[in-house]
């Protein structure tokens, strides 16, 4: 028994060895039929279709107010018309026909948009403006557009913050250039290739932050907006959120800044001690009176 136990053992150990010498020496033979270069490009270099398309951020950079556009009714507008010195503006450049990327990037903004508080209504704390960088579109498709987002928003009143532009080769191009928004024409599929961001623009014109993708969180649109203000448009308690919060840009969002917390953390906790401590000194203080006028 205890024999055919172990030639058993033997047979099943004998196989295992044969199909491991079977993998290691066929192995190299796979392998080297494997041609690295049909596994595509470079890490270092990018697909065809995505050459000449991506964002260049311009962070600090100030943006002319001169530059003109059309927008939804038609009329000739500048860029300046949107600032006032006080409110910031979200720049959305999209194109209104597209088929896919832009309407992921409008609707991921307007659904974060839906579910901020209501005192962060678009027109009263901040502008936004999606700029179309197809010269070919008209007013009439920008008008289209507006009353679709305005629906679906469907906050009575925010119409005058929200505007939809058009323009020309070259005052699409100024604005682009200016962004560091690169796209071109791709004629294999009769379309825009683009890359999706919402840029964040101070009152004073000047690119304060750029927030990449197509879906947003509400937290993250509040902190670039109360930044680019210094945290003059957030509550008290927007702004020590602000104070605790960085902007990652590898992560492209917002993340917990660990030393300013311990500074904050600490704050509170002199102060706790402070007002722990200041009935005991005044009790003290009475008491050592009471004893000298004795």
């Amino acid at each position: 028994m205890f024999k055919s136990q172990f030639v058993l053992k033997a047979k099943t150990m004998g196989m295992v060895l044969t199909g491991t010498v079977l993998v290691l020496f066929s192995a190299p033979q796979t392998f080297a039929s494997y041609d690295q270069k049909e596994a595509g490009m470079p890490s270092n270099e990018k697909a065809r279709e995505l050459q000449g398309v991506g964002i260049e951020e311009k962070l600090g950079k100030k943006l002319d107010f001169g530059m003109k556009f059309k927008d939804e009714t038609g009329k000739e507008v500048t860029f300046g018309d949107y600032f006032d010195g006080k409110h910031p503006v979200i720049v959305s450049p999209v194109y209104f026909v597209c088929p896919g990327l832009c309407n992921f990037h409008l609707n991921g903004l307007t659904d974060a948009l839906k579910v901020m508080e209501k005192q962060w209504t678009v027109g009263d704390k901040f502008k936004v403006l999606a700029v179309s960088f197809d010269s070919k579109e008209t007013p009439q498709q920008a008008a289209d557009k507006k009353d679709l987002y305005m629906k679906m928003y469907n906050r009575p009143g925010s119409e005058g913050g929200w505007h939809f532009l058009t323009g020309t080769e070259e005052q699409v191009r100024a604005l682009t250039d200016a962004i560091g928004f690169k796209f071109r024409w791709d004629e294999n599929q009769k379309e825009w290739a683009h890359a999706s961001a919402a840029v964040v623009v101070s009152p004073d014109g000047t690119i304060s932050r750029y927030l990449p993708g197509i879906m947003f969180n509400q937290q993250d649109i509040k902190l670039a907006l109360n930044e680019a203000t210094e945290g003059k448009i957030g509550s008290f308690v927007d702004s020590l959120v602000l104070y605790c919060f960085k902007y990652d840009p590898h992560k492209s969002k917002y993340s917990l800044a660990a030393v300013s917390v311990m500074k904050l953390g600490g704050g509170v906790m002199v102060l706790v001690m402070v007002l722990w401590l200041l009935p005991l000194y005044i009790r003290s203080r009475k008491a050592k009176k009471n004893v000298a006028g004795r």
